[in-house]
């Protein structure tokens, strides 16, 4: 199947709740545009000059997502554009968020990023860390930030349990934190690997690349 048959057979099978982000990173701007003619929206890279790039090139009414590990000296340029953060994971990369939002006159949305993987090269806080951040004083300091849900990648493995074990775990401290920030609305978990088990786990967004644009280039 093409691109455009790809995203029209998601839509069809997702969860009207569930939204979904098409990982666009290592491809063209022509591939993301039969995405976009198909009727996607919502897309995410991993490195911010390359996403600044094709924002610059293609309509203004996209919204794009940062889902990769965010280097706090490049945020001003995904600053007057970028939708949503998804892996935010300390209290000095909010802050900086915050600055260069403040400078464009916006206000970014921001997913914590919480560690559930067992791989070392997952990044991402720890519960305890998360919850002292959302009930910190300096956070409420931060007008041009909004923390709107958590973000987790679970372990990479053919071991299905554990995946399913992976994405419970970061419901159930979604759910808790929810009960005292209630604007926390998205739990972000599930990729082309693993999105059907974490929908099925309450997964209400879901970051799909190969799937939709076939495999990625790695050439990074």
């Amino acid at each position: 199947m093409n691109i455009s048959e790809n995203i029209k057979e998601f839509y069809s099978e997702l969860p009207q709740n569930v939204t979904l982000v098409a990982v666009s990173k290592t491809k063209p701007v022509s591939d993301l545009m039969e995405a976009y003619n198909a009727g996607q929206r919502i897309f995410g890279e991993n490195k911010i000059q390359e996403m600044a790039g094709k924002w610059q090139e293609m309509p203004k009414d996209i919204q794009w997502h940062m889902i990769g590990h965010v280097q706090r000296n490049k945020v001003k340029y995904m600053a007057p554009f970028v939708s949503l953060v998804h892996a935010v994971d300390s209290l000095k990369l909010l802050k900086e968020i915050n600055k260069e939002a403040k400078k464009n006159d916006r206000t970014i949305n921001c997913l914590l990023q919480i560690k559930i993987a067992e791989e070392d090269s997952k990044f991402g806080m720890d519960e305890a860390d998360a919850a002292d951040l959302l009930a910190s004083e300096e956070i409420k300091k931060f007008q041009n930030i909004k923390i709107v849900g958590l973000m987790g990648m679970a372990t990479f493995t053919d071991d299905e349990e554990q995946v399913k074990s992976e994405f419970q775990h970061l419901k159930q401290i979604y759910d808790k934190f929810k009960t005292k920030n209630p604007d926390l609305n998205i739990l972000s978990m599930g990729m082309s690997g693993d999105y059907k088990i974490a929908i099925e786990n309450g997964s209400n967004m879901v970051r799909v690349g190969s799937a939709i644009f076939g495999e990625r280039n790695y050439n990074e």
